[in-house]
């Protein structure tokens, strides 16, 4: 395939970019508007060596992603089942974010000196935060639920209020106010 297939869903926490190749889903962007859609496709098809294609109908590659993304919102899934494409994440941070995807369940935080031990490499905190902000699938691979060791949020690439509503929705903070 010389191209990769992607759509724009609408989400409690913005519009999201969702990407998928033959591999599986290769990409998911926060606050997905014009700008920020535009530039996300032309870096993916950079990186990718492929061609973006519009799914307007939600069919095909993309099917999957989207509906266990509104399961996921509605708090009917706890799990995702997706085939990933890894293919933007490599070394430390495909491991890193491999273990994140595989050993911090929903409902459930690990700071980020805990995910470096995890990994083998006490100390690393701060890699493991770079690792984070280069995770090209957040909420499928949830590095949402790093935190702080003292308790505080950290960083989010997404933004701390979308973190926030993120850790409401499964259970870890109380429901913002408004």
């Amino acid at each position: 395939m010389n191209s990769f297939a992607w759509t724009v869903v609408d989400s409690d926490i913005g519009p999201l970019l969702l990407a998928a190749t033959d591999e599986g889903l290769v990409s998911v962007v926060f606050h997905a508007r014009a700008g920020v859609r535009d530039r996300a496709l032309g870096q993916l098809a950079a990186r990718l060596g492929r061609e973006p294609v519009e799914d307007v109908t939600g069919s095909g590659l993309l099917a999957e992603p989207i509906r266990e993304l509104a399961e996921y919102f509605a708090g009917r899934r706890k799990e995702f089942g997706l085939p990933l494409d890894w293919s933007l994440t490599s070394g430390f941070n495909r491991q890193v974010l491999r273990e994140l995807a595989d050993g911090v369940p929903y409902g459930t935080v690990v700071g980020y000196g805990d995910l470096a031990d995890r990994v083998g490499l006490p100390g690393a905190a701060q890699a493991v935060g770079a690792a984070m902000g280069s995770n090209p699938l957040p909420l499928v691979v949830p590095c949402h639920r790093v935190v702080e060791s003292d308790g505080g949020l950290g960083g989010f690439g997404g933004g701390l209020e979308t973190k926030r509503k993120l850790l409401a929705l499964e259970g870890v903070l109380p429901q913002p106010l408004f």
